[in-house]
């Protein structure tokens, strides 16, 4: 009762001072991180329940909103969430990596406060701690936009949230085990639907989603998996696909999309067909010797009749599939004439006519470092410190903990040379750069950068080379926050390094981000100005050797 006075008495304090200032609207969040059993493939194991919920509580806010998230620590080990997608502005301190904050020890609480500042769209937040992402802990993040903005398609008679992804039955800590020994934590047992499966003919009494005849609904996809791409359909429903990763899309028809690990989109589909049950359907890709699915029901309200057993071809696999792939991705146009957090139109951006002042050339790589498995990239297999390296660059003390630029921009040595070590990149403030992802292996990757969105303009099988430029998209290319790279394929992304502070760009395969395929750009402003970057909040917790430093000259406006 006593905690509950109190929330609303600082809702109320922050309501207030939100007026005064003219600030925008507050929305706050108190949430309990606890274990507790779940069976997402039948198998009871330990997972991370978020108010008791999996999926977690969705914060469902407008652009510009501050979102206020008082998380409570029970579990028996440090926890941080991360908020995928969302870009941070200004704000490195409240992303939730290892590399940027402290994170929230057992017994102990943390306050994120962070603005969806010049957003919207379809995200998600988990936690990024250990093999944590394994176990659950994650939930929606659907940001829309104010009603001034016009969006480009009608309102969804109802919305919903739809996490899929792979999953294992052995249990975060087991896996944890198996990585810090060294080997690989191999293909995984399933695939979940929201944290439950089921397969076509189970007695499934319970529906995903219920819908009405003749309404659109819309459908908001995330992939929370450990390593999976997998496809999405409807039986007997096309889906329009109407944003992706925070931009509007051309609304393009398709029967079935390709959703790689990290990503999201939504879609609408519209309740056209006989009133009775139908299956969703969620199977895995470029799974090697394996083909994992499930399914869910939709069902019509006041429909008569189960959901046929004849369910829609998936696309198909091999090479053909990845060639398949690579067409559906060149398909997704950006919608020029759209607005999306702002009232300009997206096309009035023309990133295509913009000079690249800088190429970064990331190729990763497996291998083994005294025996045991690691992954790099260009040679650099990232590792954490005891010290979050953001708070190391505030105090002065970056030194003790790691060297800039130990990467590369290209590539240059043998791939099977790698330097366990933090990989941390000078990138210069608003500097507007080009980032190729190639990759040699023979497993699809996906990455994901915190802290921007990029224009992803080009995927093609191969090798990279400068020439590759004249097939770039300049035009109307999706700004996302994530891309995927086809086996013995690369990737082109470029954006501008405008948000000051210190940022993630990491692979999505969770096994391989722990075991070093990633590393974190630290984009500092030579002002040093409130205008281009947050001081450290109060509130923030110091670790390491930063605890007991005294305080550096906060930065002025």
């Amino acid at each position: 009762m006593e905690r509950t006075s109190l929330t609303v008495v600082a809702l109320l304090v922050c309501l207030s001072v939100a007026v005064v200032k003219g600030e925008d609207p507050y929305l706050f969040f108190e949430w309990n991180v606890t274990y507790g059993t779940i069976s997402p493939l039948g198998v009871p194991l330990q997972g991370i329940l978020i108010n008791g919920q999996l999926p977690g509580p969705r914060i469902n806010c407008t652009s510009n909103n501050n979102i206020v998230v008082n998380v409570f620590n029970h579990l028996d080990e440090p926890l941080l969430l991360t908020w995928n997608g969302v870009q941070q502005r200004k704000n490195s301190w409240q992303d939730g990596t290892p590399g940027t904050m402290c994170p929230i020890m057992p017994g102990t609480n943390f306050t994120y406060r962070f603005q969806v500042k010049d957003q919207i769209g379809s995200f998600f937040y988990f936690p990024t701690t250990d093999l944590h992402r394994a176990a659950g802990g994650f939930g929606g993040i659907n940001v829309h936009s104010r009603a001034l903005i016009p969006v480009p398609f009608d309102n969804p008679a109802d919305e919903y949230n739809v996490f899929v992804g792979d999953w294992y039955n052995k249990g975060y800590k087991s896996l944890k085990k198996i990585l810090d020994g060294g080997r690989t934590i191999g293909r995984p047992d399933g695939i979940h639907i929201n944290g439950k499966s089921s397969k076509v003919g189970d007695k499934v009494v319970e529906s995903l989603f219920t819908i009405e005849a003749g309404k659109t609904y819309r459908y908001r996809f995330c992939n929370v998996g450990m390593r999976t791409s997998v496809n999405v359909r409807f039986q007997g429903h096309p889906m329009k696909l109407v944003e992706m990763e925070g931009s509007h899309t051309m609304q393009n028809i398709y029967e079935s999309l390709d959703l790689h690990v990290g990503q999201c989109f939504s879609v609408l589909v519209t309740a056209d067909q006989e009133p009775k049950d139908y299956y969703m359907i969620v199977s895995s890709r470029f799974l090697k010797q394996a083909y994992l699915s499930s399914v869910a029901i939709i069902r019509y309200a006041n429909g008569n009749g189960p959901a046929s057993s004849d369910l829609p071809t998936p696309p198909p696999e091999n090479t053909e599939g990845i060639a398949w792939s690579i067409n559906q991705f060149r398909s997704f146009r950006w919608n020029l004439t759209a607005s999306a957090a702002r009232p300009n139109p997206q096309g009035s951006y023309h990133y295509g006519q913009i000079n690249i002042t800088r190429t970064f050339k990331i190729v990763n790589s497996r291998s083994e470092v005294d025996g045991k498995l690691r992954f790099a990239l260009n040679g650099i297999s990232h590792t954490d410190a005891d010290t979050p390296f953001k708070l190391a660059e505030y105090f002065g003390a970056t030194e003790k903990f790691f060297k800039y630029d130990l990467m590369a921009d290209e590539f240059q040595t043998d791939l099977n040379k790698v330097t366990v070590a933090p990989n941390i990149k000078n990138g210069t403030f608003r500097n507007f750069v080009e980032i190729i992802f190639e990759n040699r292996e023979k497993t699809i990757q996906t990455y994901h950068l915190d802290g921007y969105s990029f224009f992803a303009v080009a995927i093609e099988p191969g090798m990279w080379s400068p020439e590759k430029r004249k097939n770039y998209n300049l035009v109307d290319a999706i700004n996302r926050h994530s891309i995927q790279v086809y086996p013995k394929s690369w990737a082109a992304v470029m954006t501008t390094l405008d948000n000051a502070g210190l940022w993630n760009l990491r692979s999505e395969m969770w096994e391989r981000f722990y075991l070093g395929q990633q590393l974190y750009f630290s984009v500092l402003s030579p002002a040093r100005s409130l205008r281009d970057e947050y001081n450290l909040p109060d509130n923030h917790p110091l670790c390491g050797v930063v605890k007991g430093m005294p305080m550096p000259s906060p930065y002025k406006a």
